[in-house]
């Protein structure tokens, strides 16, 4: 492997373990509401991980994030912590994360970071989380379809489609200013 490679690697794996710090930082912050599942901003850092990031590495930071708070440090929304969670109510969201955040870096990789397809892949990423999560709080609740999608679904569309918006302008700006130090080459 050469010199370069490593290097690029390298940079690429600080700015992994910096964005999985980064939904850890945001994810604990949460607003309560009447369902199970609270308003949080774990969403808008794990677009941001995809969208900076790609499909593979914006995963991988997701995943380091859900392994931290597997352990027991309070990562998780209302900063919990545990497999408790996961196995809990809202687990669902919390894997749900994975996909998001490939779909997003898929998209984002393939339109060459139009905002536009990267809001549209940020979408698509947050309807398989609402799959998921829903699909999961249905299970472990027993909640029919329109009970679950009104407690799971309905009352986080408008804020994620702000962090949708914000994530995409906060990505295009971090996309321009990060990417060149994430793979530069060593002039020696």
């Amino acid at each position: 492997m050469s010199c370069d490679r490593r290097s690029t690697q390298l940079r690429m794996t600080v700015f992994t373990a910096i964005t999985a710090a980064l939904i850890c930082i945001a994810a604990p912050f949460t607003i309560p509401l009447p369902s199970a599942v609270p308003l949080s901003l774990a969403t808008f850092a794990v677009y941001i991980s995809g969208a900076l990031l790609g499909s593979i590495r914006g995963t991988l930071a997701v995943a380091v994030y859900l392994l931290i708070g597997l352990v027991g440090l309070p990562v998780y929304s209302g900063f919990t912590g545990g497999p408790a969670v996961i196995a809990g109510v809202t687990g669902g969201f919390l894997i749900g994360y994975l996909p998001c955040a490939f779909i997003t870096g898929l998209f984002t990789e393939k339109s060459c970071a139009k905002p536009a397809l990267m809001a549209v892949g940020m979408a698509a990423g947050t309807v398989t989380l609402y799959i998921i999560g829903t699909a999961w709080f249905m299970m472990f609740t027993g909640s029919d379809l329109s009970a679950a999608l009104l407690g799971c679904v309905v009352p986080f569309l408008a804020g994620d489609a702000v962090k949708i918006a914000a994530a995409c302008a906060v990505s295009v700006v971090l996309r321009k200013k990060l990417r060149p130090m994430m793979t530069e080459k060593n002039s020696t």
